[in-house]
């Protein structure tokens, strides 16, 4: 079963970011497809909801949402419209101030959330909660809001996550191409 991958940057970075450069060749590995729409025009984040649930009728496959930060704020709130395969929230920006919902609804049959004990932006205590109402699978990392310490270690928690989604013990036929930036 191929997929698509749909990642979703946050507020400060842009679609083809280092997390997510990192992943998508994770997800390249599995065989699907990676989009990483560009939102660097709007600072609002249902805004960017808005956008993705226009998108995602035309991605092919299962739809699999992975967000860093106000991308995981998105994702979250997209994934009751979109229900897709899975989510993959990396310090997801819930529980802050500014956003229409402090703590979203989020729906999906796989969820997991990798998190820093050290995050200075989004509080540990709020992603504990986001995570508990969700019963979703939690990873607290020894790093900060960006999680570039530990990236190997995220794309292995991501490498796992694909395969429980999938239904793959192990990566598939890599594929050459990603899509570019929509």
């Amino acid at each position: 079963m191929s997929a698509t991958v749909c990642f979703l940057h946050g507020r400060e970075s842009g679609p083809w970011g280092t997390k997510i450069r990192r992943l998508a060749r994770v997800a390249e590995q599995f065989g699907c497809r990676a989009v990483s729409p560009d939102d660097r025009a709007t600072q609002d984040p249902d805004e960017r909801v808005r956008r993705l649930t226009e998108l995602a009728p035309v991605l092919p496959g299962p739809l699999i949402l992975v967000g860093s930060s106000m991308g995981g704020y998105v994702a979250a709130v997209a994934s009751t419209l979109l229900h897709p395969a899975g989510l993959f929230l990396l310090a997801p920006a819930v529980g802050l101030a500014g956003y229409e919902l402090a703590a979203p609804q989020a729906l999906a049959r796989h969820i997991t959330v990798v998190h820093g004990w050290d995050d200075a932006i989004v509080p540990t205590a709020k992603v504990i909660d986001f995570a508990r109402a969700h019963r979703a699978t939690l990873h607290l990392l020894a790093d900060g809001h960006l999680l570039h310490n530990d990236l190997e270690r995220v794309a292995r928690l991501f490498g796992e996550f694909l395969a429980v989604c999938l239904d793959r013990n192990r990566p598939g036929v890599p594929r050459r191409e990603l899509v570019a930036a929509l």
